[in-house]
């Protein structure tokens, strides 16, 4: 009995050791840069230098390129030179060091995300403040650049939305429509079950976006998912009255009426202000038609 027992333990170990080998080597290496990374997050932008040493692969790089901007968080603007031709100040030492190290990065892996991401976050503020200023942006703050490394962290992570989100925000705040709406239209596509994307969509297109048309589309969308969505319904009734308005002042009666009738499936609240602007101007209509 007691040999048997043995025996029976013998190949019980024979079964678990290796099975004990094969998850040690499935066992995700632990991140050698844990700590700086840590110590970044921690706000110790200095010591997390430190701890990488001389470390020169593309997560070091980026880490240090992550310390180096945080320390630009709290350093001094410069001063642009006496007759320099542009009016915009440099960028700062620290900041030209952080985003040495984030392009070294990329060039060693092209496909680090968070590489381009934080090139384009470092540089988009000097682009929009240039584009605020009546300009572009010149050389490293230009909003091509920020336009391009945005467009390259989409890129190398074709399942995220951090680098498209950013995206639509730079190009919102520089005007740059076209860009805005292919951003969208990728947020649409990498989200496709959240109507509340739609509805930004919708949104943006209903304004900067100078699109009324697209915006009842992508609000359309967004109900087939909330068919009860008030305040949705409500947005696509005001662009059919607003259409309807222009369309009075143009004497197109028909084309008018058509668009109240439009607006009215959407008027859900009688008590709102499209109930009563669509009231308004059929009362208009009427009017019109009675003389």
């Amino acid at each position: 009995m007691r040999r048997g027992r043995l025996t029976a333990v013998g190949a019980l170990l024979l079964l678990v050791v290796p099975a004990c080998r094969r998850e040690a080597a499935e066992a995700k290496p632990e991140d050698p840069l844990a700590g700086a990374r840590a110590l970044v997050d921690e706000r110790r932008f200095d010591d997390a230098i430190a701890a990488i040493g001389e470390r020169a692969d593309a997560d070091a790089l980026y880490v240090l390129g992550r310390a180096w901007a945080g320390k630009a968080q709290s350093a001094p603007v410069p001063t642009p030179l006496p007759g320099a031709s542009s009016p915009e100040p440099p960028l700062k030492p620290e900041e030209r060091q952080a985003l040495a190290f984030f392009e070294r990065a990329v060039a060693l892996r092209p496909d680090l995300a968070a590489g381009h991401l934080a090139i384009a976050d470092l540089l988009a503020p000097h682009a929009v403040l240039a584009s605020r200023r009546g300009g572009a942006g010149r050389g490293d703050g230009g909003v091509e650049h920020v336009l391009e490394s945005y467009g390259r962290a989409m890129q190398a992570d074709p399942a995220g939305t951090e680098a498209v989100e950013s995206m639509i925000r730079f190009a919102s705040a520089v005007g740059r429509v076209p860009e805005a709406k292919a951003a969208f239209e990728e947020l649409v596509r990498r989200r496709r079950e959240d109507p509340g994307v739609l509805v930004r969509y919708g949104d943006y297109l209903a304004g900067p976006g100078r699109d009324p048309e697209g915006a009842i589309a992508r609000y359309s969308q967004a109900l087939i998912w909330r068919p009860d969505d008030t305040a949705t319904r409500l947005k696509i009734a005001a662009i059919h009255l607003a259409t309807a308005s222009a369309l009075m002042d143009q004497r197109d009666y028909v084309a008018a009426e058509q668009r109240l009738r439009d607006a009215r499936r959407f008027v859900a609240d009688p008590s709102s202000a499209e109930a009563a602007r669509l009231r308004e101007i059929e009362g208009r209509l009427r009017e019109i038609r009675g003389r």
